[in-house]
């Protein structure tokens, strides 16, 4: 009857692939992954904190905790006290999995390598531009505006090249490579104007500090006179984006 159980097939209807935040995944986790190996070149046993750990993925023996401390079925359910192992089937080795915390942020594949860009179209910058400073080829530049071009701005959104939010209300981009940022590197330094940076990092950081409802108010004026031009094809792809990042939010 057991066997019969494991073997029966799980039907469905449809199937949806889509993005889980940090919190969702160490939900589904049993545990953190923190060491590269698998097992013991001596024992065999998996390696504590390893990919193949017991104490995540569960046991190597039905109903046996990794020590021999419990063995049989009497006992499932039971975490060991001296190895931590769950006294459950081995194949739950199959169903659970691990986590493993990052040291620095990445960008999914998915929004990196989209066409038309994903990131590049809230940030109005290419995805050749996003690649490179996410790969530490380039600087991703902030610049923050001066009072008259904020002024500007307020009165013609069209009339500079300004991205809405951050710590001020509107700022620059620029992606600037190695040598240029040498070249103006004392012009950078101003801490006031300017803020800088490489890497997955530095684009979370600016993704994160636009407000994506005025964002978006600010695009559905734009998009007021419609003409059917290919700049109005790019607001309404940057407007789509916005109201699927608001609805994951």
């Amino acid at each position: 009857m057991e066997a019969k159980e494991r073997k029966e097939t799980v039907r469905f209807d449809a199937i949806r692939i889509s993005l889980a935040s940090p919190e969702m995944i160490r939900s589904w986790s049993h545990g953190e992954v923190k060491k590269p190996e698998t097992l013991n070149y001596r024992t065999l046993k998996p390696e504590k904190d390893g990919l193949f750990d017991a104490r995540i993925f569960g046991p190597i023996k039905d109903y046996e905790c990794l020590c021999g401390k419990y063995k049989k079925r009497k006992y499932e359910g039971t975490i060991c006290d001296r190895c931590g192992v769950e006294v459950t089937r081995s194949d739950v080795r199959r169903e659970r999995f691990g986590h493993i915390e990052l040291a620095s942020p990445v960008v999914h594949i998915w929004y990196l390598k989209s066409t038309p860009s994903k990131i590049g179209s809230l940030l109005d910058l290419t995805s050749r531009d996003i690649e490179r400073v996410v790969y530490f080829e380039s600087y991703l530049v902030v610049e923050h505006p001066t009072e008259e071009e904020e002024e500007a701005f307020e009165k013609d959104p069209k009339s500079l090249p300004l991205m809405e939010g951050g710590l001020t209300k509107y700022v620059k981009l620029h992606v600037v490579s190695e040598d240029e940022f040498r070249e103006r590197e004392y012009e950078y330094s101003n801490a006031e104007k300017y803020e800088y940076g490489m890497g997955a990092e530095k684009v979370k950081d600016v993704l994160a500090r636009i407000d994506l409802e005025i964002l978006a108010k600010r695009l559905k004026k734009e998009l007021h006179g419609y003409a059917g031009t290919f700049d109005d094809l790019n607001l309404n792809y940057k407007l789509n984006y916005i109201r699927l990042y608001n609805k994951a939010i």
